[in-house]
């Protein structure tokens, strides 16, 4: 499928699968209609690079880096709400019909309303760019969300309150990557290592994988987590992406290479 003119920055697949949009670079989010590959609305407002988008039934939103995010019915392409009060790039955004959720790069959450277009809360604490979330709601039906920022922190805040429950010092790093289930949240960060944690209290219940240079993406199910890193070569060819590392002061090539690992969950994840 053809009509973005710069490079695609998100991509969501609509729940009834027949649909996906994209977020890019040109400004633009496209929704496409994924049988007859075909664009169905081009959407124009943004007026820098859309970074984010997250989808719930019909309406998809949006986060750019002109600071504002805003809210689209997927069935007209019309711009629902425009919501400004970030003063800088958007790099992340979750929503679940009940409330949208940007972070930023100036370290801040803010939590909007689908429904009227206002800011319903300014979540701060976080000490760098805020690059995940997500929106959970554990067993009691409290709604949560976990944030995860370049500051190595995760962050879970109770949204009946807009105050943090738990601030997890989680790597030594930037968290690269998060996901949360009603009752763990599993991290990876630049530091090269992932980790599980009790939703409830925020305590660590165990350290996955080795060590490795970074850590690009996770996911898991009740079962098992897949978890794609990046980690020095233990192979001799040379077909593999190279990174410069200092032994001694001197710029020494070391052959890099993407491992995907498989973890089997066991009685410490029930």
């Amino acid at each position: 499928m053809h009509g973005h003119t710069s490079t695609v920055r998100c991509l969501r697949i609509h729940p009834g699968g027949k649909l996906a949009v994209t977020g890019s670079r040109d400004m633009s989010v496209r929704i496409w209609d994924i049988e007859h590959g075909a664009v169905r609305h081009v959407c124009n407002g943004h007026q820098a690079s859309v970074r984010c988008l997250d989808i719930h039934d019909n309406l998809v939103a949006t986060g750019s880096y002109d600071s504002t995010a805003r809210l689209w019915n997927i069935r007209t392409g019309q711009c629902l709400f425009t919501y400004s009060g970030h003063h800088a790039h958007i790099y992340s955004i979750a929503f679940d019909g009940a409330r949208i959720v940007t972070g930023s790069l100036d370290w801040s959450i803010r939590v909007w309303s689908p429904t009227f277009g206002s800011c319903l809360a300014l979540l701060t604490g976080h000490t760098a760019l805020v690059g995940h979330l997500q929106l959970c709601t554990p067993f009691d039906g409290s709604p949560l969300l976990v944030s995860g920022g370049s500051d190595g922190c995760l962050r879970v805040w109770d949204l009946t309150n807009f105050e943090c429950k738990h601030r997890i010092s989680a790597h030594d790093n930037s968290v690269s990557c998060l996901q949360a289930d009603q009752k763990r949240i599993l991290s990876g960060g630049s530091d090269g290592s992932v980790k599980l944690w009790d939703l409830e209290t925020g305590m660590l219940i165990r350290l996955f994988s080795e060590p490795a240079r970074t850590v690009w993406k996770l996911q898991f199910t009740d079962t098992k987590a897949v978890v794609v890193s990046q980690r020095p070569t233990r192979r001799s060819s040379l077909d593999n992406s190279t990174a410069a590392t200092v032994r001694g002061g001197v710029n020494t090539p070391e052959q890099m290479e993407t491992i995907i690992e498989l973890h089997k969950f066991d009685n410490y994840c029930s």
